[in-house]
């Protein structure tokens, strides 16, 4: 008997680095198969798990989930069509078109992307129908890990003009940064924003500093918290605006979210409530009303793998038979 529980005492000791490759405990069995062995690993990885950490979001990804509900799914007064191509070279191409309803007005864009992803570089061209040229190199995890560049040009060939922007970004656990600078001849504008997340817990600044004014341009704060499927989030707009949300995923099915907005000087609060249901793996409605009883309904359907369609109204709750309401459809093509 006590040979045997010896046995186990030198199996739940010797490390698992330590133990050689197919190596046998006293009673002849492979190595690590006893119950106090197993508890002694449960522990382990209890221990493992309290302790790590996580990357929060960046301040713009702040009560994202939130957002969503009240903007995905919807296109009022837009008739839309989106194509997304790849090449057998990884070239992808993203050519979208849209005609505004209201005014008849056709807009348009043509997207291409290279990824090299052993460098960990990103090219990025974009055209659209305003004649407006952009580019774009991001390069991420190279010259350290978490830390992201990104050189972005825009040259509209009517006019002359050009300007540029210079984005990093750098996240590890517990703490996201970033900070973006445009370049300007009369003085460039500093744009940082920083998240710092434990537990759950998120709290972020975001500012603008005009160099050729010296005064802040933007200065703004946020709170948030998530637990499980429930999210909370707060912020606080250059000490005027003031607005929050609420997100719930009830179950795999339906997701609920509630905003609100007050601004300092007016008496006029915005408030929002927004839901979606899951109806099936290629099908879902959406639903959004606000104080102003502006009614929003959303169907998206996938028609097939890479056939996608969405159709979405506008309603006027308060002058339901005065017209004016707005439709929009929208469909989107991945080959």
């Amino acid at each position: 008997m006590m040979s045997q529980w010896s046995g186990k005492l030198v199996d739940c000791v010797l490390s698992e680095n330590l133990r050689p490759e197919g190596a046998v405990s006293a009673e002849g069995g492979p190595v690590g198969t006893h119950a106090p062995c197993a508890a002694s690993a449960g522990r382990r990885r209890g221990i493992e798990a309290a302790g790590r950490m996580s990357v929060p979001p960046s301040y713009a990804d702040l009560g994202k989930s939130s957002r969503d509900l009240f903007t995905k799914g919807y296109g009022f007064g837009l008739v839309k069509l989106e194509l997304k191509t790849k090449s057998s070279s990884g070239v992808e191409f993203t050519t979208s078109g849209s005609s505004n309803t209201d005014t008849g007005k056709a807009t348009g864009s043509l997207e291409t992307k290279y990824k090299l992803k052993e460098y960990g570089l990103t090219f990025t061209e974009k055209w659209n129908t305003d004649n407006v040229l952009s580019s774009e190199i991001t390069i991420e995890d190279q010259l350290a890990k978490g830390l992201k560049l990104t050189f972005d040009t825009t040259f509209v060939p009517n006019t002359g003009k050009k300007s540029g922007k210079l984005k990093t970004a750098y996240k590890r656990d517990y703490v996201n940064l970033g900070c973006d600078i445009d370049f300007d001849f009369a003085g460039p504008t500093i744009h940082s924003m920083a998240v710092l997340g434990y537990e759950g817990w998120f709290i972020g600044h975001q500012m603008a500093f005009d160099t050729a004014k010296s005064k802040l341009a933007q200065n703004n704060f946020s709170l948030g918290h998530k637990a499980g499927d429930f999210q909370l989030h707060t912020h606080v707009n250059d000490g005027a605006e003031f607005g929050g949300s609420i997100y719930q995923k009830l179950n795999d099915k339906v997701e609920t979210a509630v905003n609100l907005a007050w601004t300092a000087g007016s008496n006029n609060t915005r408030f929002g409530i927004a839901a979606k249901y899951q109806i099936d793996s290629d099908t879902f409605v959406s639903a959004k009303v606000n104080n102003s009883s502006l009614i929003g309904l959303g169907y998206t359907h996938t028609l097939r793998p890479g056939v996608k369609l969405t159709l979405s109204g506008l309603i006027d709750g308060k002058n339901f038979h005065a017209g004016g309401h707005k439709v929009g459809m929208g469909f989107e093509l991945e080959a």
